[in-house]
């Protein structure tokens, strides 16, 4: 069993780390992503290079690359070991080794790896960042309230194994988000659709 675990973060991370976002902007023949805004990876940092269509294209794949992480995972193992590819997946966006190290905030990834692991606690997941979003108008501030309200999610709904796990990505999570947060608490951040 333990040898499943070790190949099922391998995969995981293999496919975490893929920089789709990085990928498309050089595709695309846009500036180098990490010398742009704060140097992520991620879709909200390719919205910075003013090419929404990227950035959309960036968000979808960074999640697919979760869900198809712990969906290959599961048909090649068994749930629990699913999990162990959820986590992989989520540390290989957030520390992609072809990068150094330093890869997105990971906000996709854990919702794509949410949604393979128990959709519909994935669909409480965006509806909890749609109602903060509408209501604040901050991106990362929704991110955070609806990583927090999702593993709560999974252990009421009986998945405490799982609800353990996403639980420490959502320690990563708000590790990523460590800026964000000392934005929001100086009510520095910039709203949905504010120019940075």
């Amino acid at each position: 069993m333990t040898s499943s675990f070790i190949a099922a973060l391998l995969l995981g991370y293999l496919l975490g780390s893929i920089p789709f976002g990085l990928i498309l902007t050089r595709l695309a023949g846009t500036r180098d992503l990490r010398g742009i805004g704060s140097g992520n990876i991620g879709a909200t940092n390719v919205l910075r290079t003013g090419r929404k269509d990227l950035a959309a294209a960036t968000l979808l794949l960074d999640g697919l690359k979760g869900t198809a992480a712990v969906l290959l995972a599961g048909m090649l193992w068994d749930r629990d070991v699913a999990l162990a590819a959820a986590v992989g997946a989520f540390v290989g966006h957030v520390w992609p080794v072809w990068l150094r190290f330093r890869g997105g905030k990971g906000v996709a990834t854990y919702l794509g790896c949410l949604l393979g692991v128990a959709w519909p606690v994935g669909l409480v997941f965006i509806a909890a960042w749609l109602l903060v979003a509408l209501t604040s108008r901050y991106s990362s501030l929704s991110a955070l309230v609806a990583s927090l309200v999702s593993p709560a999610g999974l252990l009421l709904s009986g998945q405490i194994e799982a609800a353990v796990v996403f639980l420490v990505l959502t320690a990563i999570l708000w590790l990523t988000h460590r800026a964000n947060i000392g934005r929001l608490m100086r009510r520095q951040e910039s709203r949905i659709g504010q120019k940075s």
